[in-house]
């Protein structure tokens, strides 16, 4: 992984723009979005830029760049003139400085880079390549947006505002967890177009309970982590503790549910125990076991078995 993700608040917070053309517009734009107070450097501005200005989005200080105008309190600073030299002046001004720095389209002089953004109200999915594949990033975009439905914004917004309440019905974060998870995979909530449709399955939901029962499924691994089936991907999106061997590919184990916890066991014992404690919790466990071995079937019993390439 070259670039670590994240989501930064500019909210209220000092962005430096060196630039007033097109590429200006459109960092700018976004950070605006994002709540940042933007300064933009530049002699001349773009019309869309002197809106922003007028309307008291953004500052504007008309004049050529200097390292002068670049103090601490900037947090990030965007170089984004069609002048390279100029651009890597204010580069290495904001590294003297202790500063983030991004010269747009220009990989080697950036201390970060944006992502390609899906946004869906408070819902946003950032896709990058590193700047390796623009082209092959904006393709996954595309075949995203088509799949992601538009009331996620609404879906979203729901469940910030019944963090209290579900608090005071559920006192757990995995029985929370568990609740949001049967709520938002029922087809009701996911075709909602209203609030009180969410409403009222919300309160249905509470009149059903949670289910505590412990679940325990056996996926075989191999080579290619593309013949999991699809089952299999979903039930380990839903697993409270992942445990693998020391032969299982990494690939098996990252694309389990990222806030899972996940043990190596080094024997069969040690895999028994593992399991008689998840059990007792009423945990739901992916065990991952070798697709060329069938050592383990004594320990399987009933449990759900998946087999690689198969339903």
């Amino acid at each position: 992984m070259q670039y670590f993700p994240l989501f930064m608040n500019l909210r209220d917070r000092p962005v430096l723009v060196v630039g007033g053309g097109e590429v200006a517009c459109r960092k700018v734009d976004s950070l605006v979005r994002a709540g940042a107070r933007v300064s933009i450097v530049s002699p001349q501005i773009t019309s869309f830029l002197q809106n922003l200005v007028e309307s008291n989005e953004c500052d504007w200080i008309q004049n050529f760049y200097s390292k002068e105008l670049l103090n601490s309190k900037y947090l990030q600073v965007w170089a984004t003139t069609d002048n390279p030299e100029l651009n890597h002046r204010v580069y290495d001004d904001a590294k003297s400085m202790g500063t983030l720095v991004n010269v747009v389209d220009d990989q080697p002089y950036c201390d970060f880079i944006t992502p390609s953004m899906i946004t869906r109200g408070r819902i946003q999915i950032a896709i990058s390549s590193g700047g390796a594949s623009p082209v092959l990033v904006r393709n996954i975009r595309e075949q995203l947006e088509a799949s992601l439905a538009f009331n996620l914004s609404m879906l979203a917004d729901f469940g910030l505002s019944k963090r209290s309440d579900i608090k005071q019905h559920l006192p757990s974060v995995g029985e929370r967890r568990k609740f949001w998870e049967r709520f938002f995979s029922s087809p009701r909530v996911s075709n909602a177009t209203e609030r009180s449709q969410l409403e009222s399955e919300y309160s249905k939901a509470f009149s059903q309970g949670i289910i505590e029962d412990c679940h325990i499924t056996w996926i075989d691994f191999g080579p290619d982590v593309e013949l999991l089936p699809i089952k299999a991907l979903r039930l380990m999106q839903q697993a409270e503790l992942i445990l693998f061997d020391s032969k299982c590919p990494y690939e098996f184990i990252d694309i389990t549910r990222r806030d899972s916890e996940r043990q190596e066991y080094v024997n069969d014992t040690d895999l028994s125990d593992k399991l008689a404690k998840a059990r007792e919790k009423n945990l739901r466990v992916i065990v991952l076991v070798s697709s060329t071995t069938t050592k383990y079937n004594l320990l399987i019993n009933s449990d759900l078995h998946i087999r690689l390439g198969t339903v």
